[in-house]
């Protein structure tokens, strides 16, 4: 083995080295702008959005009707400090924010991050800052942020319980104690009471704050998990998610089961609550697991608005307060997410991936319906993504994130009837971006094994002859979706940028949507015998690279295969099982031994030996399916990246591979990123891990 430091000296000469004047650089391809948290205020048009150039967060709004782009805040160091949590006053005059922290990881230890080592030790704090200018003043420490209807207060979560303090103040209290972690804080609609949720482990409670004399009021408190509370427009009910509590006979591990769920509302005055709606106990009526769960919204004409699969998508229904039949809303074979209402609670506004031409399928648009029938517009169809929709204050524009295939994200708005949209965020994308030298990819299909129709999408060289090196790429979750375009989540427009880069540098390049992703039905979403169940997806990613091997103009012997997190475990698959066919893999992140992963939440199987459960053999099929079970037959180099204060995926998974890897005399070699988390959060590592890879590739595939 050699430490990759040595191939980092190599790496800004191949970074740099004299190429064709239609050949980009790494620096310029990782230079796109990239948009997210986009948020309206509650009355008017002001917008708001975070902003990442080169890893330097910021804060930016925007108002009707010019929506002029305005910059609010100046981090101007790459130091891996997120910006979260977004939320504009009710009068639009300002925007607050959390700084600090990691919000996409499993497990959160103290929740405080260092990618940058920082001598002093970062906190997670929130800001306020002036739609009319000046610096961003610090209210406190904590998380998760909540404007009061009349502006004046907000709450937010600190250690577990909610804290209180005024916009305008610079001091905090605690609100109120309960026991359990509490958050999901919700105000009445006059602000004079606030909902939230007590989670207590193997259940959770609904309560409601009024004052410091008045008692917290439980909402009809049984052995369930309630949680998401949704106040009325008048303020007299709650709506709300109950799931059975968590106990009972251990469940099978190797045989998926239902996950049902239902709708309660109770009475805020006398606190009876009833069921509104119960899903099947089927598969397809589990709780949803796609971009905002169940997704519930109390609508206007005292209706429900919720998400399912039931049909077999993820599709959005209505169903009255009283009771009844639901009503499907946005039929068709396609998923929904990104959904958020109107003020006045009379329609929704989601992402879609559907439209007339069929590589709709891989992309995303927006669409309007009404909360009470079925009759879906579209606002943004065309060519292009669009994603993350919100309606303004006054209801009378659809705010959104759009991009291309050469267009990275950026806002952009269109009237909430519909017409022509227009960015607002084109000038964030530097001079020198390459846009006009990335090429298009086109949707392809092929064949699993067992029959199953597997998407992807290919990028190849511009007007390049020849057998070229081919790679496949294996995106993480698994519930994601390559797009034939940028991204709308952070770490795979990153993927998209690097894959660009290899076409752009003679590789043919296919991105594999394997089952167990989202957009292609719930029983694509959740295969029989995946996972630690029997790695039944892996089949998929083997097909992509027979695919890639046999497309004119590949050469079959030069096939290597990258991929993060669940990615990186495809990745160490492939080179577990099919050396012959990858003859190469960068490995981000990934899981390598299934039972160490599962072991921590799998347990509770074993307490209970007295009873019937399928944890020993669960364990056996686990282990039967991790790349570290079965080394005899990887041959294939591999180059290993992760940053070692990963709180999605265990450091050790890495470091126990390269002993077992250097056991068998496998050759690999190493970049660590110290302090760094599953997704990077700086630029410049960012970076540092695309470099590595492409001196990897270049040397094991064209030298």
């Amino acid at each position: 083995m050699r430490l990759i430091p040595l191939i980092a000296l190599l790496v800004p000469a191949l970074a740099t080295a004299q190429v064709p004047a239609d050949t980009f650089s790494l620096e310029q391809i990782s230079s796109y702008p990239f948009t997210e948290d986009l948020v309206a205020a509650p009355s008017g048009s002001r917008i708001a959005w975070v902003l990442n150039q080169g890893g330097h967060r910021n804060v930016w709004t925007a108002e009707g009707p010019g929506f002029k782009p305005k910059q609010l805040t100046a981090y101007d160091h790459d130091d891996g400090m997120e910006l979260t949590s977004l939320s504009v006053s009710p009068d639009g005059q300002w925007v607050v924010y959390v700084r600090g922290g990691d919000h996409d990881s499993n497990w959160e230890g103290d929740g405080v991050v260092n990618p940058a080592a920082a001598t002093v030790q970062p906190k997670i704090e929130i800001f306020a800052v002036s739609t009319s200018g000046g610096n961003p003043r610090k209210l406190a420490e904590g998380d998760f942020p909540v404007i009061s209807p009349k502006g004046d207060r907000l709450v937010f979560v600190k250690g577990g319980q909610i804290q209180v303090m005024g916009l305008a103040d610079t001091t905090s209290k605690q609100l109120f104690y309960a026991r359990g972690t509490n958050g999901d804080a919700t105000w009445s609609p006059d602000g004079s009471a606030l909902a939230f949720t007590a989670d207590r482990g193997d259940h959770s409670f609904i309560g409601i704050y009024r004052d410091e004399k008045t008692p917290i009021q439980w909402l009809a408190p049984t052995t369930s998990r309630d949680f998401m509370p949704r106040w009325s427009p008048d303020g007299k009910q709650i709506a709300y998610v109950r799931m059975p509590g968590q106990g009972g006979a251990p469940r099978p591990i190797l045989v998926d089961r239902p996950d049902p769920w239902a709708i309660w509302t109770a009475d805020v005055t006398s606190g009876t609550a009833k069921q509104v709606w119960a899903s099947s106990n089927t598969l397809r009526g589990s709780y949803p697991e796609t971009d905002g769960s169940a997704n519930l919204h109390w609508a206007a004409g005292d209706r429900i608005v919720f998400l399912s699969d039931q049909d077999g998508w993820e599709h959005l229904y209505s169903v009255p307060v009283s009771g009844g039949k639901p009503t499907l809303l946005t039929p068709g074979h396609f998923m929904t997410e990104f959904i958020s209402i109107s003020r006045d609670g009379s329609f929704l506004v989601y992402s879609a991936n559907t439209g007339p031409d069929q590589n709709d399928d891989d992309r995303r648009h927006i669409f309007r319906v009404s909360v009470d029938r079925a009759e879906p517009v579209a606002l943004t169809p065309g060519d292009g993504l669009e994603w993350g929709p919100v309606v303004t204050g006054d209801g009378q524009q659809v705010a959104f994130i759009g991009a291309g295939t050469a267009q990275p994200p950026v806002p952009g708005v269109v009237s909430a009837q519909g017409g022509p949209a227009r960015s607002i965020g084109a000038e964030f994308v530097p001079a020198d971006f390459p846009a006009a030298q990335l090429v298009v990819p086109t949707r392809v299909t092929f064949k699993s094994p067992d029959g199953l129709t597997i998407h992807g999408q290919l990028f190849r060289p511009k007007n390049a002859a020849g057998k070229h090196p081919g790679v496949v790429f294996v995106h993480g979750g698994p519930p994601r979706q390559m797009l034939l375009g940028w991204h709308y989540m952070g770490y795979y427009s990153h993927g998209y940028a690097l894959n660009q880069y290899l076409a752009n540098h003679g590789y043919v390049v296919l991105t594999v949507n394997y089952r167990l992703g989202i957009g292609y039905g719930h029983d694509f979403h959740h295969p029989a015998h995946a996972g630690p169940a029997g790695n039944s997806e892996y089949q998929d990613v083997r097909a992509a690279g027979m695919y890639l091997g046999k497309l004119a103009g590949v050469d079959s012997t030069r096939i290597g295969i990258w991929g993060g997190s669940y990615g990186g475990l495809l990745t160490a698959h492939a080179l577990a099982h099919d050396s012959k066919i990858f003859r190469t893999g960068v490995d981000l992140h990934g899981v390598h031994d299934w039972p160490e992963d599962m072991d921590t939440w799998q347990r509770g199987s074993e307490r209970k030996p007295y009873e019937t459960s399928d944890f020993k053999q669960a364990m056996l099929v686990a282990w039967q399916s991790s790349p570290a079970s079965d080394l005899s037959k990887w041959t294939s180099p591999v180059l290993l990246i992760q940053g070692d204060d990963d709180r999605n995926v265990s450091f050790h998974q890495t470091v126990d591979l390269a002993r077992r890897l250097a056991a068998h005399h496998i050759r690999y070699e190493e970049l660590v990123l110290p302090d760094e988390i599953h997704g990077f959060l700086r630029h410049a590592s960012w970076l540092q891990a695309d470099q590595a890879t492409v001196a990897w590739f270049e040397r094991e595939l064209k030298r």
